[in-house]
């Protein structure tokens, strides 16, 4: 079976040799090959994780295709496909979830639709403060 990538529209790419520590939020599409250590957030996006890829994260998109290695929990609106040589830690819950032959796959499997999460909000330190005259 042919593996549907939905390469012909990413949007962001973070190769391989960059490291990002955060909160990632995204639209649209975004594929991963460097190593994201936090949180990876969108409402109805595709994530696209390469096999290079080194992912420590909590994950709630709306699509997630799994070829790398993710150390987290992975939440998906829509749905879950895991290729191999994936290696997923962590729990996994979307309404359909597809894991091929050969995916190491360590936590429990929910298929249910997540509940929908609030858009993370900049922290007080984030944001610029106004300076009031007496």
């Amino acid at each position: 079976m042919k593996r549907k990538e939905a390469t012909d529209h990413i949007s962001t790419l973070l190769g391989m040799g960059t490291t990002i520590e955060g909160t990632l939020v995204f639209k649209d599409t975004i594929r991963l090959d460097g190593k994201v250590v936090g949180k990876i957030v969108s409402e109805k996006g595709t994530l696209i994780i390469g096999e290079r890829a080194d992912v420590e994260a909590e994950i709630q998109v709306g699509t997630a295709i799994i070829n790398g290695t993710v150390n987290g929990h992975i939440q998906a609106t829509e749905r879950i496909d895991a290729h191999a040589p994936a290696k997923i830690t962590g729990d996994i819950q979307a309404p359909v979830i597809s894991i091929e032959t050969g995916v190491a796959f360590n936590g429990q499997c929910s298929m249910t639709t997540p509940k929908p999460q609030p858009a993370p909000t900049p922290s007080p330190a984030d944001k610029p403060t106004e300076k009031k005259s007496a």
